[in-house]
């Protein structure tokens, strides 16, 4: 369909299938012929910073089997986390992402970095009690540990909610279900609440999560978080992987967002009962997690778990999956109102893709060419607030080429230090040595 779209400031003001408002005078006109217009998609949970991860901590599970008593981040200064949020931005702008959650406990150390990518952000700075390493013997939990991690919260919240003309908001992160207190979870969402934020928690992720709620706590996490007042329809529960039926209609009637973080479940061989979560009432909307940015690769990947979960060759359809990436994910950050769909009013969050790609062509039901077939590579073009963040494929709002370039030299350092510093720890990856293999 031959339709101009016309972005007046930072909003669509026309959609005109006749596509004579691409003649007014004065109007900067793009060529779409041969392109398909899209809208952004939301990331519902994601860690950015976690970049400097990839291509090892996929193949080791969670939590991961890699014994190492230390992070790889902790051999980085915070700018060198930076760097890796900055290339974790720089892909998400690149798979057509426009707005997202960076979740993480340092998230007020590279907030300004990420800022600058023009991406419609939530920052939700992760708050929890547990005592390190009491986790994984008697957890103990510490009240000067939560208000001071909740202090930090509200700090982010303070500085950063409603910046860049209300770009950039902020949500409420508790961390998981094993490291928060009933207390916590409380305040957690008071918080929320009180600024009238969505609030967020990793949920049945991992069966050593589940083991060790209920340890703690003699439930399952999903009726703990029911007991302590934590489950609403402001909550956007990531994961959902290991969940009874009796936690899903928890959850269900409780009308909580679900991010279904479709490629790293794979990752982890793991597939959350999406259909029986939609079903109890739950929202649907999708997210990378850590060490990848690329939602075209988490849709394909949502539509075809699902598929393979429900035994059906034709459910979900694409546009059900681009449906739970852009409008439902623009729900769940609280952008409801403004992105999520191609209308008049809104918001010009949007991407285009030169549908004349060879693995696009032909384009005669382009949603479903791009959900299965579809690259990041076929992305020329994205927008937000009416600004081109990419455009020609060239990222405009960081510089791509220095960032990916000192990425690659901090990420070889830093690993090889930790390798280095604990040579007794099993690592069954042989790192290239003075640069990238």
């Amino acid at each position: 369909m031959r339709t101009a779209i016309l972005v007046e400031d930072d909003r669509i003001a026309v959609i005109d299938p006749t596509n004579r408002t691409a003649d007014q005078p004065g109007t900067d006109v793009i060529d779409g012929r041969g392109k398909a217009v899209f809208p952004g998609l939301s990331n519902c949970h994601t860690h950015l910073h976690l970049t400097h991860s990839r291509g090892i901590q996929e193949d080791f599970g969670f939590p991961s089997s890699l014994r190492f008593p230390s992070t790889v981040a902790a051999f980085m200064s915070q700018e060198e986390l930076g760097v890796f949020a900055a290339l974790g931005a720089i892909e998400a702008i690149r798979s057509g992402t426009t707005g997202l959650i960076e979740i993480g406990f340092d998230v007020p150390s590279y907030a300004a970095v990420i800022a600058r990518s023009g991406l419609r952000l939530v920052l939700a700075q992760s708050c929890s009690d547990v005592v390190a390493d009491a986790v994984a013997t008697s957890a103990m939990f510490s009240p000067a540990r939560a208000d001071a991690s909740l202090q930090r919260v509200a700090e982010t919240i303070e500085r950063w909610h409603g910046a860049e003309g209300g770009r950039i908001t902020c949500c409420v992160a508790a961390h998981a279900p094993e490291a928060c207190s009933p207390a916590l979870l409380r305040a957690a969402r008071t918080l929320a609440e009180s600024r009238r934020l969505r609030y967020t928690i990793h949920l049945c992720q991992s069966r050593w999560e589940i083991e060790q709620v209920m340890r703690q706590r003699g439930v399952r996490p999903t009726e703990y978080l029911s007991q302590n007042e934590f489950l609403g329809p402001d909550l956007i529960a990531a994961h959902c992987r290991f969940m009874t039926p009796s936690e899903v209609s928890l959850l269900g009637r409780s009308r909580a967002f679900v991010s279904h973080n479709a490629a790293m479940a794979a990752r982890r061989a793991a597939a959350p009962p999406i259909q029986a979560l939609a079903t109890a009432g739950c929202t649907i909307a999708m997210g990378s997690d850590n060490m990848a940015e690329d939602m075209v690769e988490v849709m394909r990947t949502g539509l075809f778990m699902e598929r393979v979960a429900r035994q059906d060759a034709q459910s979900p359809q694409p546009e059900d999956v681009l449906e739970w990436a852009a409008r439902n994910g623009a729900n769940a950050l609280g952008h409801g109102q403004i992105a999520g769909s191609l209308e008049v009013g809104k918001k010009a969050d949007l991407f285009v893709v030169d549908a004349r790609r060879p693995n696009l062509v032909p384009a005669v039901r382009i949603v479903s060419a791009f959900v299965h077939n579809g690259q990041p590579a076929d992305i020329e073009a994205v927008m937000v607030d009416g600004r081109w963040l990419m455009r020609d494929r060239k990222v405009l709002t960081l510089d791509e080429k220095n960032i990916v370039t000192r990425a690659e030299a901090i990420g070889q350092r830093a690993w090889r230090q930790l390798v280095e510093k604990y040579p007794d720890v099993s690592f069954p990856i042989r790192l290239p040595r003075g640069g990238a293999a």
